[in-house]
């Protein structure tokens, strides 16, 4: 089998009883299940809405209409966003008639502040901000350009479950946050997600925008008394984005073990920055801010011949990964080919080591040595 980049842990004995009693009680959907977990990452994370969803793609995709529906944004709104990405998080801006703005980024590998101001124009409204890798950045500066120029801030946390600044979960400054809960990410399920808005009136409006625009889910119009009530109305044209019951209870079990995942996480990332200090000019490492504690999602090297070297260590039963292609590679993004220098040099030079909670130490030294056994030869 090898040594696999991404290979999830659960806690199958928890997962099961939280499933059983949603098959006991008869209730798999949304509610249940999914109002508990998001009391819980409300108190988790301290942010003031949270809102279950089947994908965080779903949420990007959610926030970006919601915004421009609500705010009045139109075909001409533009949102400063990166390359350096999954394709999610620009799709969704483009989905909803807005115009991506790309900045570069840092040795971050998130934006770049300095850039970000460069781009700003009369006609932007909003800065997208991800935590590649569960690294927060320079995120503090991105909240500070947007106070500045009443922008708002959407915060792609999609790599950041558990990660803090300053010992705080960040988000709260974001007028919208979107985690991934997907099969590989840091809180695993088959693929769920959460929003959190800032404000209460976001929130009452996704509730209906991803279930169809109804305004009154199936959970909430059964009483306690069992009593059906089948009377709603329809106010949105929507989606189908929540999350149902079956998955949430994964959720719930995983986020017991959230912190304590990130910290094997952080100890595997530890080891390979340990084994790869005397080779710092044949291995680049990502500049992770000292009062970042990342959630490490990812362990990224940059490396010249970064090809080659990913399929030396396939040839070793080591499967590495690349996070990011450039998207400014893809067609629907190839009008600002060329202007994200930086991201265009990382997306042809990093790549993505394996992190996961089934490593041994003996797994890490392995790739330790053939990457360094690669690069040496």
């Amino acid at each position: 089998m090898g040594i696999q980049l991404f290979m999830p842990k659960f806690d199958t004995e928890a997962c099961l009883e939280q499933i059983r009693e949603c098959l006991d009680k008869g209730w798999t959907g949304m509610g249940f299940k999914t109002v508990e977990l998001e009391e819980k990452w409300k108190e988790y994370t301290g942010l003031p809405n949270a809102y279950y969803l089947n994908s965080s793609t779903a949420g990007l995709y959610m926030a970006c209409d919601l915004f421009r529906m609500e705010l009045g944004w139109d075909d001409n709104s533009e949102v400063i966003t990166t390359a350096l990405t999954f394709i999610s998080t620009n799709h969704a801006i483009m989905q909803a008639g807005l115009k991506p703005v790309f900045a570069d980024v840092d040795d971050t590998l998130c934006l770049d502040p300095e850039s970000v101001r460069e781009k700003i124009t009369e006609n932007t409204k909003a800065i997208m901000y991800v935590g590649m890798g569960g690294n927060a950045g320079h995120y503090y500066e991105i909240v500070k350009i947007c106070k500045e120029h009443g922008l708002v801030l959407i915060l792609d946390a999609a790599h950041m479950a558990g990660a803090r600044v300053n010992g705080e979960i960040p988000g709260k400054e974001a007028d919208v946050v979107v985690y991934s809960f997907q099969a590989v990410k840091n809180l695993p399920t088959a693929d769920s997600g959460m929003i959190c808005f800032k404000e209460k009136r976001f929130d009452d409006i996704a509730r209906k925008f991803a279930w169809l625009g109804i305004n009154k889910d199936t959970y909430a119009r059964t009483s306690a008394g069992g009593n059906y009530k089948w009377k709603y109305d329809v106010e949105y044209v929507g989606h189908k984005y929540h999350g149902n019951s079956v998955i949430a209870s994964i959720a719930l079990v995983q986020l017991d073990h959230l912190d304590e995942d990130n910290a094997f996480r952080n100890r595997v990332a530890q080891m390979y920055t340990e084994g790869f200090a005397p080779y710092s000019d044949k291995i680049g490492l990502v500049t992770i801010p000292e009062n970042c504690q990342t959630s490490r999602h990812l362990f990224q090297i940059i490396v010249e011949n970064r090809d080659e070297l990913l399929t030396y260590l396939n040839s070793k039963d080591i499967f590495p990964g690349v996070h990011y292609i450039d998207n400014t590679n893809y067609r629907m993004y190839d009008y600002a080919k060329g202007t994200c220098p930086k991201a265009e040099y990382y997306s042809e030079h990093i790549l993505s080591l394996p992190l996961h909670l089934r490593l041994s130490d003996e797994d890490v030294q392995t790739v330790i040595d053939a990457v360094v056994e690669f690069v040496t030869r």
